[in-house]
């Protein structure tokens, strides 16, 4: 619920209420935002349209997966 009733604006605010959120450049050159989930097991790719306030998920992976770095290639 914390995602669905927030009206982040910014990287920064999204940063503010969740720690665990990084961002990363692909090779697209879009920001993406890197979440680490279930106590740092898995990783979760979102892609934030403050403007617009919605959110998609990219990815959903293991660490293992993640430190393969293959997914920024794609997105």
């Amino acid at each position: 619920m914390v995602v669905k009733n927030a009206k982040w604006t910014t990287f920064n605010e999204l940063a503010g209420t969740i720690k665990s959120v990084d961002p990363v450049k692909v090779s697209s050159g879009a920001v993406v935002s890197v979440f680490n989930i279930a106590h740092n097991k898995h990783r979760l790719i979102a892609h934030f349209h403050f403007d617009k306030q919605r959110v998609f998920v990219l990815r959903i992976m293991t660490h293992k997966e993640y430190e393969k770095d293959r997914w920024k290639e794609e997105l």
